[in-house]
């Protein structure tokens, strides 16, 4: 097969790339800008462009296929030369499915906890020496890639609900008809695709429309809105409701409490023991055991900035995670402090997302860091033109969060204060689906516990 990528450098893109080489197609790509890590992986694999730009000429009748990605444009020389000659054009997740139509697939959705929910049933199959394809949109550790295609008969992808490419303005989990379908909550997020919460809401209940014949949807009994989807599914597909697994925190651990004993585990949080407890009903659904199950999450350690460890020692913890949207501010605040309920809490989250700095939108903030001690809010007014958004105040933001919330919009400032901080019998997390306007978090999370 020899495939073309249209914007090969993307998160996504390059490590679907990545997956078609270990596969043995032919992959070849075009892209304007591309960075690190993807230039570097890409590099090591022969794949990587030798000049940047769109080449029409790379597009010939002998591709069986050109795979579009999102940071590329409608009017992509490249898309219009594979249109006028009839090259089959596909989206990211198009051509997920179309490699995957024979197998049994996984997909799992939500606004929050997907990728975790995805992580841990990944790391349970690799465990137990399964062959699986996979779709996940982290780095996990032990996985090369974020996707793998193969021969295994199951595939697990996680169900991002945004846009499939420029041209397919479908959300991408709509199009991978699962046969398990998991959504573990809905909160309101991409308001610049979805301009109504129920608008957002509508796209969940398409993709529970969506699932195969005498297939199985899995749901958060929490949240009010899927327990509406729930009802409304049609009577082949079989419907489950998860809570969060029975636990206990001891001295800063958690442990699940099961009917073959405790198991200590790596991860915490109210929202993790809720992610092992569907990760476990979709493991249950391709032949794993309760007891297998608990055996494998042992050694679960978490996704990629999701409450990643950066620095610690033995009275203090600097934590990393990609929470950014209000419902994932409060999971990961309150589950920070629960674990450590002895030790301050200094939350601080970046507004980096379109929806996040949207003056309408702020106000879902409220209340979301309420569980810190010390709450603080960064912006860069820089990133708000350069969206093309109307300006925010801190006054705004302040208002909006609510408490004793301090805000900043300049990133040296911010970094001043966290380094005055004694972080002595204290807790640092750090969220953001960003990096605060540069801030290299490992090695400046090492400077503040030395």
């Amino acid at each position: 097969m020899n495939i073309h990528f249209i914007a090969i450098g993307g998160a996504a893109m390059h490590n679907l790339a990545l997956a078609l080489h270990h596969k043995g197609f032919n992959v070849s790509g075009s892209d304007d800008e591309i960075f690190e890590p993807s230039r570097s992986r890409l590099d090591n694999m022969g794949l990587l462009p030798e000049n940047y730009g769109w080449y029409p000429e790379k597009i010939t009748k002998d591709l069986d296929a050109v795979i579009l990605g999102m940071h590329a444009r409608e009017d992509n020389p490249e898309l219009i030369k594979a249109k006028a000659i009839g090259v089959p054009v596909f989206s990211y997740p198009e051509y997920l499915y179309e490699q995957t139509k024979d197998k049994k697939r996984i997909v799992i959705g939500g606004s929050h906890g997907k990728t975790t929910i995805t992580s841990m049933i990944l790391h349970v199959l690799k465990t137990l020496k399964m062959d699986f394809d996979y779709m996940v949109g982290a780095n996990i550790e032990g996985f090369d890639t974020m996707v793998s295609l193969s021969d295994a008969p199951v595939a697990i992808f996680e169900g991002d609900e945004y846009l499939s490419s420029p041209i397919d303005r479908r959300p991408k989990f709509h199009l991978y008809h699962p046969h398990v379908a998991v959504i573990s909550g809905i909160a309101w997020d991409h308001i610049n695709v979805f301009p109504t919460f129920d608008n957002y809401v509508e796209q969940f209940q398409i993709f529970a429309d969506m699932i195969e014949p005498e297939g199985d949807f899995i749901y958060f009994e929490g949240d009010e809105n899927l327990q509406n989807i729930a009802k409304k599914v049609r009577k082949d597909v079989k419907t489950c409701a998860y809570n969060a697994l029975p636990h206990y925190v001891n001295n800063g651990t958690t442990f699940l409490k099961t009917a073959k004993g405790d198991v200590e585990l790596a991860i915490f949080g109210e929202h993790n023991m809720q992610n092992l407890s569907v990760a476990k009903e979709v493991c249950n659904r391709i032949a794993i055991s309760d007891e297998e199950f608990y055996e494998a999450i042992k050694s679960f350690g978490g996704a990629a900035k999701r409450l990643q460890t950066l620095a610690q020692n033995e009275n203090s913890t600097i934590y990393l995670d990609f929470a950014h949207s209000p419902s994932k501010l409060k999971a990961t605040t309150q589950a920070v402090k629960t674990q450590f309920d002895n030790r301050y809490l200094v939350a601080c989250m970046e507004l980096h997302t379109f929806s996040s700095l949207k003056a309408d939108f702020l106000p879902q903030y409220n209340g979301a860091m309420a569980a810190a001690d010390e709450a603080i809010v960064f912006f860069n007014p820089e990133v708000i033109k350069h969206k093309r958004l109307e300006d925010i105040t801190v006054d705004q933001v302040a208002e909006a969060f609510g408490g004793n919330v301090k805000v900043y919009t300049d990133s040296e400032a911010l970094q001043s204060y966290l380094r005055a901080l004694e972080l002595k019998n204290k807790n640092l997390l750090l969220m953001s689906s960003g990096n605060f306007s540069g801030i290299d978090f490992k090695s400046f999370a090492e400077e503040l516990i030395s």
